[in-house]
C-alpha cells in the first residue's frame, strides 16, 4: 500500500501487487516496486544509500518495521499476500 502522493506519481491505486523472489524483505519489495515503477526511485529510499527517507514509515501486521534492518524477512502473512506491507508518509508539525 502506498501513500497518496506516491500513488499519484506512479499512477496506481492504493494497493500494488508485486512478484518478489524470496527471501521477501523490505529491501526486496522496494527493489521490485522501483523496478516496476522507476518513477518511485529516490522517493522512498535515498538514491545512493538506499536508506529510508525521513518521514517514510513501513508497517506490516500492525507493527512498525521502519527501524528494522531492510534485509529482515517480512512476516509470512505479508509474503502470502494476506496482509499488506504499508509504506506510509509520516506527518510532522506543531
Amino acid at each position: 500500500m502506498l501513500p497518496a502522493h506516491l500513488r499519484n506519481l506512479a499512477r496506481v491505486g492504493a494497493e500494488v501487487t508485486l512478484e518478489v523472489v524470496p527471501p521477501v524483505t523490505i529491501a526486496s519489495v522496494l527493489d521490485a516496486l522501483e523496478a516496476r515503477y522507476p518513477m518511485l526511485c529516490g522517493t522512498i529510499r535515498d538514491h545512493d544509500t538506499l536508506e529510508r527517507r525521513p518521514f517514510i514509515r513501513y508497517f506490516a501486521c500492525e507493527e512498525d518495521l521502519s527501524h528494522q534492518r531492510t534485509d529482515t524477512p517480512l512476516p509470512e502473512a505479508v509474503v502470502a499476500a494476506r496482509e499488506p506491507l504499508i509504506v506510509l508518509g509520516a506527518i510532522a508539525g506543531g
